[in-house]
């Protein structure tokens, strides 16, 4: 194993306990596309450049855009349905 490869391999043990112990969802998805990219790099090193191609696309790009996608969405949820429970407080519950 060269020196390369063990760098990687320590700096893949650090972000994935960064990873999982991260609290903040918007943090934690950053964070899941620099792990993706360190693991394309390792894979890289490790002269398989079709899977580190793919590691790129998938756990770079899509992962984390699927993931703020669901954040923004369950957001604008919450934000409906504060502003439903406001109208019904307005209106005394009273239905229209």
């Amino acid at each position: 194993m060269s020196e390369l490869q063990g760098g990687l391999f320590v700096l893949l043990a650090v972000g994935a306990t960064a990873v999982v112990l991260m609290r903040d969802p918007l943090r934690q998805a950053l964070l899941v596309g620099i792990y993706g990219l360190l693991l394309a790099l390792l894979f890289f090193a490790l002269q398989a450049p079709d899977v580190a191609l793919s590691q790129i696309v998938v756990c770079t790009v899509a992962v984390p855009v699927m993931i703020l996608l669901t954040l923004a969405k369950v957001a604008g949820h919450e934000r409906d349905e504060k502003q439903d429970e406001e109208a019904e407080a307005r209106t005394g519950g009273e239905r229209e």
